[in-house]
């Protein structure tokens, strides 16, 4: 009987230290020195809450810089990858129709979906591989053009640390940029 009792107390005790205690300490650290990071790294325009810096989102029009493909078609709650290997031929056949709609020299991240399907950057050259449809698109002259790879490569994000990942470009940062410049 005494060793149920203390079992139940070490039980007790150790539910209010890892299930009540740390989550509150580690949520209320979040607050105080990550405060944008822990409400979900949202992007608000005149007021209203447009997106988020840590979520990809489908852009259709050509005005806009488009997105990395989406598995899922940029659904948050079943995110995740197509789960096809590289020898599958559905994979072969997605990869080919996109190829065939952007034209053969598109980058790799332009023609395959990320790992979660909701990765919110583009390499620089997915990005300025998408320069003459907008520029075609919102009516711009060549002046334009020199001012907007001025401004992508202003928002090109080099690897954290200086050596985590690759230099990457957020697209709807970049999109939000682009409306401002060029209403």
């Amino acid at each position: 009987m005494k060793t149920l009792i203390v079992s139940i107390r070490i039980f007790l005790v150790l539910t209010v230290l890892t299930g009540i205690a740390y989550p509150l300490l580690v949520f209320g650290i979040g607050q105080v020195f990550f405060p944008s990071q822990t409400a979900g790294s949202l992007i608000e325009k005149d007021g209203k809450i447009i997106g988020s810096k840590l979520i990809a989102q489908k852009f259709s029009s050509d005005r806009y810089f488009h997105s990395r493909p989406s598995a899922t078609d940029y659904a948050t709650l079943p995110s995740g990858a197509s789960n096809f290997g590289p020898t599958s031929a559905a994979l072969r056949d997605e990869v080919n129709k996109r190829r065939m709609l952007l034209g053969p020299n598109a980058p790799d991240d332009l023609l395959t979906a990320s790992g979660s399907g909701l990765d919110p950057h583009l390499s620089p050259s997915a990005v300025f591989f998408q320069v003459p449809r907008v520029l075609s698109a919102r009516k711009l002259d060549t002046a334009s053009k020199e001012k907007l790879s001025t401004l992508i490569s202003s928002l090109i994000e080099e690897p954290q640390f200086g050596f985590l990942g690759a230099p990457r470009v957020n697209i709807l940062a970049l999109n939000l940029a682009v409306d401002t410049m060029f209403p």
